[in-house]
């Protein structure tokens, strides 16, 4: 008791123990927190991105003594890295190709593909009862916005933004989308 009728806490140890607190939360937080990918750039394979440029080559291996396979002539095109080296990141594209192009030509912006024939209803909301707002064409590219956890994934194309559902469009599924044992 403090002479007033009510009990004395001390403030030192109080703050002690905060400080005890917060140093075990930040080592638990740390302990969940995702690793860092053991790649060249740190960041996890596979992964989308697209192309920086209108015209991108595409080469046998990692570097410009390699033979050219192809140009690629779309900017925007959403590919999946699926292997690395310091300056050369090793892509698979919608039509399940694999080439090497230099990490300079590709853009971390996400967009997606529709690989399918028939267009596709973008949707003013995130269900399918939602008014169609536009199409999206067979081979047409759309910057992504974002996914929601119903399976519906909002994109923009050519200044209108609408929802998708998720499995339409090629450049959104986690596991490797080119049928191979990918090494770098």
């Amino acid at each position: 008791m403090n002479g007033q009728g009510k009990p004395h806490a001390p403030r030192a140890n109080g703050r002690r123990l905060m400080t005890i607190l917060a140093t075990l939360s930040a080592f638990a937080n740390a302990a969940w927190a995702a690793p860092v990918a053991d790649t060249p750039s740190g960041l996890p394979v596979p992964r989308y991105v697209s192309l920086k440029f209108q015209t991108v080559n595409a080469r046998v291996g990692p570097g410009d003594d390699h033979r050219l396979l192809w140009i690629y002539h779309a900017r925007g095109l959403p590919v999946q890295v699926v292997a690395e080296s310091s300056e050369w990141r090793r892509i698979c594209d919608p039509d399940g190709s694999l080439a090497w192009v230099h990490k300079r030509t590709l853009d971390a912006s996400r967009t997606v593909i529709r690989t399918a024939l028939p267009p596709l209803a973008l949707q003013g909301g995130d269900r399918t009862s939602a008014r169609v707002v536009a199409f999206l064409r067979s081979r047409a590219i759309a910057s992504l916005t974002k996914c929601d956890e119903k399976g519906w994934c909002r994109v923009k194309v050519d200044g209108v933004s609408g929802w998708i559902p998720r499995p339409e469009v090629w450049g959104l599924d986690a596991h490797p989308q080119c049928g191979t044992v990918l090494r770098p």
